[in-house]
């Protein structure tokens, strides 16, 4: 079982495009796969869950869109936060730095983290005007000012100077909509991840895809760089 599992939630325009809706109307069907997904990874045994909401690139969209997406994200995150409570779930929010976001959308991320912050089930982490490569130039910022000299400088150290550096490394990512790319997403993190690309759009994913994301991983050979083991004296 993959200790932490991130997902790119791709293909909500697309879906809504596909039945003549408004754009708007996918990321409003998304809803539904959010809340499936986080309850399908808690009771698989999931540690870490990942979910990729809004990215720092994701700014340049049409402005309506925008707007749309931050009065619905703050009506998820206000009418599930009991549901999540109660299912034990650690809640966070990684990014949060742009002053677009509106106060009171910052605001309930805030009391959410608060909320949930002493729930020791599964630790649920949306990445919300998240920046990948942002992240990486902040922690070294961050070294920098604490004056760490260069030669002392290793991957654990730097670590410790990412947002939220207890999160382990992720182990699976799972993207839907059939696209295959990074996005700018946990770049440090998903270093050495496994990853699935189911071709379904992120609004029709439900739990049974996960799970079945789950199973393709569990049968995957994750060699971290180093060779296959031997049987019999010879390579497998």
């Amino acid at each position: 079982m993959p200790r932490h599992v991130a997902c790119v939630m791709d293909g909500n325009g697309r879906w809504a495009q596909r039945r003549s809706l408004p754009r708007t109307e996918g990321h409003r069907a998304a809803e539904t796969t959010v809340i499936d997904i986080i309850e399908a990874a808690r009771a698989a045994g999931v540690e870490w869950l990942s979910l990729y909401a809004f990215s720092t690139e994701n700014w340049n969209r049409p402005g309506a869109e925008v707007d749309y997406l931050m009065r619905l994200v703050r009506k998820v995150v206000r009418k599930h936060a009991p549901l999540l409570l109660a299912r034990g779930i650690r809640c966070r929010f990684l990014g949060v730095g742009d002053p677009r976001i509106p106060r009171e959308l910052a605001r309930d991320f805030d009391d959410l983290t608060t909320l949930t912050a002493d729930n020791r089930g599964m630790t649920l982490t949306v990445a919300f005007d998240h920046g990948g490569r942002r992240d990486i130039v902040e922690a070294a910022r961050s070294l920098i000012r604490s004056g760490t000299p260069a030669d002392e400088v290793t991957e654990r150290l730097f670590a410790d100077h990412l947002p939220f550096p207890d999160t382990p490394d992720v182990d699976l990512v799972i993207r839907t909509s059939g696209e295959q790319r990074i996005s700018n997403f946990m770049l440090w993190q998903v270093a050495y991840a496994e990853w699935v690309f189911p071709e379904l759009l992120w609004p029709d994913f439900r739990a049974p895809d996960f799970l079945a994301c789950l199973h393709t991983y569990r049968r995957r050979d994750r060699r971290f760089g180093g060779v296959p083991p031997r049987t019999n004296g010879d390579p497998s």
